[in-house]
């Protein structure tokens, strides 16, 4: 069987939960770097995917995109024996999916329309969804840290497709809205999230391109440090 192709982009969020996952199932993947700056790959990757959107798996010359879809893709027909990140069970499961989908929903989307402020021109930036976006954050670091009272994962004690999610999209995330302090399971989870080797591996991966991300100012001097 050939190896799974994975189009990405290291310093890429919706990657980074992608690789994560391969990791932790067990799965190798061909990644190959996919650079949107250049209008030739661009436009190869377009004809391949028309949405221009990664990642993107390429199985057996079949094209199959959104991180959740190639996650469950990977669980189903790659994963070592005995692994999963989607649990069996159907009530687990769809615990899982709802907080995958709350990380991807309301984590990641406001931390990337942040990111999208900040590479408009001065003074173009929408100041009203700014402002909506990082209140959609602060909501939701209450709603995470609720959640995690006594988890230590965010479903319970099994690293899943949720944790996969919510590891990129906070590590962003909080460059922008930190938790507050009285979040305490919310931090103590996050400590642990970024501890996991397989989390740990996707972040040092991505460190040398950590100087792009536009705010990188928020991010921890342990990830970045700009006088290094």
């Amino acid at each position: 069987m050939e190896t799974p192709i994975l189009h990405f982009h290291p310093l890429s969020s919706c990657c980074q939960k992608v690789l994560i996952a391969a990791d932790v199932l067990g799965v190798t993947l061909d990644a190959r770097l996919l650079n949107l700056g250049d209008p030739v790959e661009r436009a190869a990757f377009r004809a391949l995917w028309p949405l221009g959107k990664m990642p993107l798996l390429v199985e057996q010359g079949t094209p199959i995109g959104e991180t959740s879809i190639i996650i469950e893709h990977l669980q189903l027909h790659h994963a070592a024996a005995g692994t999963w990140l989607i649990p069996p069970d159907p009530a687990q499961a769809l615990a899982v999916r709802f907080w995958d989908r709350f990380c991807d929903f309301y984590v990641m989307t406001p931390m990337q329309a942040l990111t999208a402020a900040l590479l408009q021109p001065d003074g173009q930036g929408d100041a009203q969804a700014t402002a909506a976006a990082r209140a959609t954050l602060l909501n939701s670091h209450a709603l995470l840290d609720r959640q995690l009272a006594g988890r230590r994962w965010l479903t319970g004690e099994a690293f899943t497709l949720a944790d996969c999610a919510a590891a990129p999209a906070l590590f962003y995330a909080v460059a922008y809205v930190p938790v507050p302090e009285a979040h305490a399971a919310l931090s103590a989870y996050m400590e642990r999230l970024m501890a996991h080797v397989a989390v740990a591996a996707v972040i040092d991966a991505a460190r040398p391109w950590f100087k792009y991300f536009p705010g990188r100012a928020g991010l921890a001097r342990r990830y970045y440090d700009p006088e290094a």
